[in-house]
């Protein structure tokens, strides 16, 4: 699992939502957390954020920026292309799953969820990131 002290970045245009992930995070002991009201605030904070973001989990549908094409961006940067990137979303359509998939998403979970899914999805990137 990531280490308690990662830095995690909590990107969506609902104030709600991202309040009710920061509690999930902080329930699993992380106290780091950033947070951001679409993609293109959410780039602001990558690329400035010192110590450095381990870990970004994102909405897809935001004004400004979609989750999606922020994931591409941080995907084509060399700084933080193995930066785990986790997709939280209403967005259940297999083409969508898809497209995030194959621009290099570390996890996908669909709106409505648990503390748990969001935990085994922290388990299943932090396993991926090291190459296991």
């Amino acid at each position: 699992m990531f280490d308690a002290k990662t830095r995690i970045l909590v990107i969506d245009d609902m104030m709600t939502m991202r309040k009710v992930v920061a509690k999930c995070l902080r329930e699993m002991g992380f106290s780091d957390i950033l947070e951001a009201k679409d993609g293109a605030d959410g780039w602001e904070k990558i690329t400035n954020a010192a110590p450095p973001v381990g870990l970004v989990i994102s909405d897809w549908n935001m004004p400004n920026c979609m989750g999606i094409d922020l994931l591409k961006r941080v995907r084509a940067d060399s700084r933080f292309k193995l930066t785990p990137f986790i997709m939280v979303t209403a967005e259940s359509e297999q083409s969508q799953v898809k497209e995030a998939l194959l621009a290099g998403v570390t996890g996908y979970i669909v709106k409505p969820f648990t503390t748990e899914l969001l935990k085994a999805n922290l388990e299943k990137a932090y396993a991926k990131a090291l190459g296991k």
